[in-house]
């Protein structure tokens, strides 16, 4: 009966995740309909008439002229510096030298074939229905062809390239606000909603459903960890060559993700 009862739980705990962000979408919908808008400029809109009202609509999408939460920013940009100082980048470093970089790549390719339920889903959401048909199959090839994810014959086999996506881009996609830019400890840059949707597609975990939720907890902090540095192993330079050449290193960061995320949901309306 127990394990009935905590089957059940989990269930419902997926399904009422799942509303949550049907809602969101719902909302997002909503919020970008002419109706809703109510004689604000179109989004994409040009000429001399939306010249009053681009500024405006241009600073939602950026979400990052006033920078409002800059105090809070830089505190945290600072404190995630210092962490990759002191901490990150030495173990990464170690890791290096010990591992080949054939071998972390393919670490990497792990990390990424394990975490495919979210770009999966996110490209149902967007309606892109080929691009989450080829991520399944994806997963399928490359766990069962690929050794769990070390490889990727997929790609070099079957032609069937990876398409990123998250739920952050999902409430994009659908014009919701991106919020203020936002800097988050240990993360790293963000917006407000992207990091709701960083929470929504933490939760679509298969993990958070098959395990008690402490082990749950555990295992995808250890891999969230791992998987850190893994990654910075194998960008050793990444922060060096960045301060090297700007002089605003915080400002440097905050465009430079605003500007991939903007880049990022134009190619997903444009269906690449």
């Amino acid at each position: 009966m127990e394990y009935t009862s905590d089957t059940r739980r989990d269930s419902a705990a997926l399904v009422l995740i799942l509303l949550l962000a049907l809602l969101s979408i719902l909302v997002g919908l909503v919020t970008a309909s002419p109706a809703f808008a109510a004689g604000a400029a179109a989004p994409n809109g040009g000429g001399s008439s939306g010249a009053a009202s681009g500024a405006p609509d241009q600073a939602l999408e950026q979400g990052v002229e006033s920078d409002p939460l800059a105090p809070f920013n830089e505190k945290m940009f600072t404190f995630n510096l210092k962490l990759d100082d002191w901490v990150l980048h030495p173990v990464a470093s170690g890791y290096a030298d010990i591992a080949p970089e054939a071998f972390r790549q393919a670490v990497g390719r792990f990390f990424d074939n394990v975490e495919f339920v979210p770009r999966f889903a996110n490209n149902l959401f967007q309606l892109r229905l080929a691009q989450a048909g080829g991520e399944v199959a994806r997963f399928g090839i490359n766990t069962t062809l690929g050794l769990a994810g070390f490889f990727d014959p997929a790609d070099k086999w079957f032609g069937l390239k990876e398409h990123p996506d998250d739920f952050g881009l999902t409430l994009r996609y659908y014009d919701v606000p991106t919020g203020p830019y936002l800097m988050l400890p240990f993360i790293g840059p963000s917006t407000i909603t992207d990091a709701v949707g960083l929470g929504v597609d933490d939760f679509m975990d298969p993990e958070y459903y098959f395990m008690p939720l402490w082990m749950s907890f555990a295992v995808g902090g250890g891999e969230t960890v791992a998987e850190a540095i893994n990654y910075r192993s194998l960008h050793l330079n990444q922060f060096e060559e960045a301060d090297r050449y700007a002089i605003d290193l915080y400002g440097a960061v905050q465009d430079a993700y605003l500007q991939t995320r903007r880049v990022q949901v134009r190619h997903l309306k444009e269906g690449k």
